[in-house]
């Protein structure tokens, strides 16, 4: 088993000892796809559309996409995702981008609402685990 960071370039900076994913190669040839919690935060930290979860989730997304990317992966290798979201009343607006990204493949997937997230006006974390 050979464990691989994935860290697309121009990816915001992860504020500890981790990286936006871990790619793991399995024995039999398969690979897992771990990637961390991603929040609406640019390179330089600062949060993106603070409070607006529809521009946050579509942010979000486009983080988690080029993770997948640089792993040689995509939407459709996702076969799980949990998301955090700070207020339920943004379920649709946060299912419709949703949607939009993964199509067809329905990943299984948990909803939290939490109290708050690691960067105020964050409205929403979504993290994937992505299989090939």
């Amino acid at each position: 088993m050979k464990k691989t960071p994935v860290n697309p370039k121009g990816h915001p900076a992860s504020r500890g000892a981790y990286s936006p994913g871990l790619k793991v190669e399995l024995a039999g040839g398969g690979t897992l796809l771990f990637v961390t919690g991603q929040l609406a935060v640019d390179p330089e930290g600062r949060v993106v559309a603070p409070f607006d979860a529809a521009a946050q989730a579509e942010y979000v997304f486009g983080l988690i996409g080029s993770i997948l990317a640089e792993a040689g992966m995509d939407f459709r290798d996702v076969v799980r995702a949990q998301t955090y979201l700070t207020n339920m009343a943004d379920f649709e607006k946060f299912s419709a981008v949703r949607n939009r990204h993964f199509g067809d493949s329905r990943p299984a997937s948990t909803l939290i609402e939490v109290k708050g997230l690691a960067k105020e006006g964050c409205c929403l974390e979504i993290e994937v685990t992505a299989m090939k």
